[in-house]
């Protein structure tokens, strides 16, 4: 009788993706970011002159935030692109923003945006013009 080899399934193992990590993991166990929260569209640059590679301490994931924050983009946008949960992006981009590799641009809030019946005026008087 021939006794059974542990195969290499595992809770952790994806046969199509490879290891999987939890979130989770890639946090620290922290749900929030060290900085104020980061709204969706919010855009996100990396500093040019930064280099991850002067903190050894990053992830991979780290690192990919400030390989794709080149050019100005939404918080959203990054975590479509690293397939991560939002809150994990605000995390890991709370960590970046504390070392000084990215700078995040929060838009305008809405109180400082011109009321309606303004900008129906200023509409009017263009076209009485």
């Amino acid at each position: 009788m021939r006794a059974e080899s542990p195969g290499p399934q595992h809770e952790w193992l994806d046969d199509d993706a490879g290891p999987v990590v939890r979130p989770y993991t890639l946090t620290g166990g922290r749900v929030r970011s060290s900085a104020d929260g980061f709204d969706l569209v919010a855009y996100v640059l990396a500093d040019p002159a930064a280099d991850p590679a002067a903190h050894p301490e990053l992830h991979p994931e780290h690192r990919r935030l400030v390989s794709l924050a080149a050019r100005p983009v939404p918080v959203a946008e990054l975590a479509a692109e690293l397939d991560l949960a939002v809150g994990v992006v605000r995390v890991l981009l709370g960590d970046l923003l504390a070392r000084g590799l990215v700078a995040v641009h929060q838009p305008t809030a809405a109180a400082y945006l011109p009321d309606d019946d303004i900008l129906k005026a200023v509409v009017s008087g263009l076209r009485a013009l």
